[in-house]
């Protein structure tokens, strides 16, 4: 069996002095394939540099993440995006990572509302998936996607929320992003998921960020996603095997890979 990295940003300067060797490590763990967030229009070279390298592991998304989204630049960030999506000199899997972070600037709402909405209509239009990015935001994503006339397919990146939040999305027929965050000691996560269904979760790293015990304050690395599997096998009693096999058919199912 093997583990699918749904979200890892393999690009990020953290990784520039072992990044063969990072990648090469989270293949001996199994997990044989790492999806990359987009975050603004400076890492899509980056990002595609890598996928070159490692076609058959490595497969890139293309979005702007709303931390990024700018008065000054979105409207531009946005059309280079789409330009990449409609060029077709490049398969990406996802329009990601997107979404709302009321975290560091409650200024840019709107804009992020907007930005985030074409970006759904980027994706509906490549018949592709979408990657969200929710920092004290979830409950406005829902509330947006549930007034939309049609949504793209999608995952809840990190998802770390409620059983309530997560049963809206799981209506909107989204999967959830289950990353390290599930096995640090105070986390209600492990809970919320008991109460969730396996074939709706996907599993993830963030890395090098959120890394998962016993690597808390050090370098995440997609490796890790072997200890989230791990995790997963507590929560829901079962083998690893399962949780490996379940986990991947959602990710192929969501993402075609």
């Amino acid at each position: 069996m093997y583990l699918i990295d749904t979200h890892t940003h393999l690009y990020e300067e953290q990784f520039d002095d072992d990044r063969a060797d990072m990648i090469q490590r989270a293949l001996e763990n199994g997990v044989s394939k790492m999806i990359i967030p987009n975050v603004d229009s400076t890492t899509i070279q980056p990002m595609l540099d890598i996928v070159q390298q490692f076609p058959n592991a490595v497969f890139p998304m293309i979005g702007l993440h709303p931390c990024y989204v700018k008065p000054a630049t979105y409207q531009q960030e946005l059309a280079i995006i789409r330009n990449y999506l409609h060029s077709n000199e490049h398969q990406f899997v996802a329009v990601g990572e997107i979404g709302i972070d009321l975290y560091w600037d409650k200024s840019t709402l709107d804009i992020q509302k907007e930005a985030f909405e074409i970006q759904c209509d980027f994706a509906l239009e490549k018949n592709i998936p979408i990657a969200i990015h929710s920092r004290d935001a979830t409950h406005i994503l829902i509330d947006i996607l549930k007034k939309r006339k049609r949504n793209p397919k999608g995952v809840f990146h990190c998802f770390t929320g409620s059983v309530e939040e997560a049963k809206e999305i799981l209506k909107l027929g989204l999967f959830l992003g289950i990353g390290g965050v599930v096995t640090y000691k105070n986390t209600h996560l492990r809970d919320t998921l008991q109460q969730l269904p396996l074939d709706r979760i996907v599993l993830e790293t963030d890395a090098p960020y959120l890394p998962p015990v016993p690597y808390r304050g050090k370098r995440n690395e997609s490796a890790y996603t072997k200890i989230v599997a791990e995790t997963l096998c507590s929560v829901y009693q079962k083998e690893f095997e399962e949780i490996a096999s379940v986990t991947t058919q959602n990710v192929t199912a969501l993402f075609g890979i």
